[in-house]
């Protein structure tokens, strides 16, 4: 069973595929794990096996009689807790939503179980998606794989915990801030903020909505890939915008080459020019992924770009969209929400029609940036969070390489700001630290450049290896 979780989303399906491996054996392997690291990690926090064993039989049913098979067809997946599956309970985090249960699937999670995933539980999440560390009032804390003192990060923290421990190769989440890029760093995972519309957006309510993207995580770039193909549909999600077809994320190549990215020049940045602390840390990091981009034959250097304007364009939208979701909620049931989520809405409520404009000509300005700076680089290297993972029992770290963090939100900087450019951007890993825990880095290109840059961080991939060491929780 060990061997069987071992392999990725692709290598699974393949095999189920060929007749050698069927859906049942692999959601009961899939079953079997959660039982054994979930009480140490808490990522996983609701399951109905009984569902997923009928579904998995389904799915087996349908492909013996040679019916038609999606990409992820018979493959066991839990789903972020934000995320509506049809009679499974879905709470937010939130204990004014503790015993919801949807009708409806989720636009994205309809597209995944179109595509044959077989549903299996939730993954656990901070309430209403608000932080980067993964705690609530319903459920608890999740603890990171290879440490589980220390925080998994989050949004996306069960999920990346869940890909991270072997639970499953495969996941969805959802990133406004970083929600999937953190957690994905601090759990050795990879993780794919990808271009604005060719996903159900994360905020399904609000069709103006493009700060916040749903996106895939996983443990290799392949299957970020496989993930790509199952869900995009061909058409954008959001009118007017440009789409790009499934088979655009078709990888070519297997075997890395020195000079696999021969000609690419790649742009490293600490800070995109806003002085952003970084701990020492994730600045070696940055160092690692930076001369593995040159082993593979890129041009190195450092980027100028200047992406002033980033903070105040994250912080209005974010704020805005907050109040616009959530204000009801503050408003009926304040004593029963956390104050990070209160404090965010009423930003959002007080914000003045000249701020919100004056953050409309500024993110004017980044669409500006972004085009100068990829006029000088095609890639750009950056840290992938700000410090190692926290201590599991702090809300957030009130301060990173010795500097005073103002609120829940400063210490995320490095994400946050590459989400007010909106370009696509991979989280990778980039080996470990002084104390075995995980650092990544996000690699970003330009607007719709996403099945390009997945088939340059599968170069890197395959040149480092880091992916592959598995967390503490299963070497124990």
């Amino acid at each position: 069973m060990e061997d069987l979780l071992e392999h990725g989303a692709a290598r699974l399906v393949e095999l189920m595929g060929r007749g050698e491996l069927s859906s049942v054996e692999l959601t009961r392997a899939h079953l079997a794990q959660i039982e054994e690291v979930n009480p140490h990690l808490n990522a996983v926090v609701a399951l109905e096996p009984e569902r997923a064993l009928q579904e998995a039989r389904a799915a087996d049913a349908r492909r013996s009689k040679g019916e038609p098979a999606g990409l992820l067809h018979g493959l066991p997946m839990t789903h972020k807790d934000t995320h509506d599956v049809a009679g499974m309970r879905t709470t937010q985090g939130s204990p004014l939503f503790a015993d919801h249960v949807p009708e409806v699937d989720d636009p994205l999670i309809a597209r995944l179980r179109r595509a044959g995933v077989v549903s299996t539980g939730k993954t656990n999440v901070p309430e209403f998606a608000a932080g980067s560390h993964t705690f609530n009032d319903v459920f608890g804390t999740t603890g990171n794989p290879y440490d589980t003192t220390r925080s998994a990060g989050g949004s996306s923290g069960g999920v990346a915990a869940a890909v991270a421990s072997r639970i499953q190769p495969l996941g969805e989440g959802s990133d406004m801030g970083g929600s999937l890029r953190n957690p994905a760093c601090w759990c050795n995972i990879v993780g794919f903020r990808p271009s604005h519309g060719l996903m159900p957006g994360a905020s399904p309510g609000n069709v103006e909505a493009w700060l916040g993207r749903s996106g895939p995580m996983a443990r290799t770039v392949e299957d970020i890939a496989l993930f790509m193909r199952a869900v995009v549909a061909g058409t954008s999600d959001v009118p007017g915008t440009p789409f790009l077809p499934p088979e655009a994320f078709l990888l070519t190549g297997r075997e890395p080459r020195a000079r696999d990215l021969a000609g690419v020049r790649v742009g490293v940045t600490l800070d995109h020019g806003l002085d952003v602390p970084v701990e020492h840390a994730m600045r070696e990091a940055l160092q690692r992924a930076a001369a593995a981009f040159e082993e593979l034959g890129a041009e190195v250097v450092e980027s100028r770009h200047d992406f002033t304007g980033a903070d105040e364009v994250f912080r209005v939208t974010r704020a805005l969209d907050f109040a616009g979701a959530l204000g009801a909620l503050v408003r009926d049931h304040r004593e029963r929400i956390k104050p990070e989520v209160i404090w965010n809405v009423e930003q959002g409520l007080a914000l003045t029609v000249e701020q919100i404009l004056e953050a409309r000509r500024l993110l004017a300005g980044l669409r500006t940036a972004t085009r100068s700076c990829f006029e000088q680089v095609d890639l750009l290297l950056s840290p992938g969070a700000q410090l190692a993972p926290f201590d599991v029992s702090l809300r957030w770290p009130e301060e990173v390489d010795g500097r005073p963090m103002e609120d829940y939100l400063d210490w995320m900087r490095s994400a946050s700001i590459l989400s007010a450019v909106g370009i696509p951007t991979l989280a990778l890993p980039a080996g470990f630290d002084a104390e075995g825990l995980p650092t990544g880095v996000q690699l970003s290109a330009d607007h719709l450049r996403d099945p390009w840059l997945l088939q340059c961080g599968w170069a890197y991939e395959r040149a480092t290896g880091w992916s592959s060491v598995a967390p503490g929780i299963l070497r124990s």
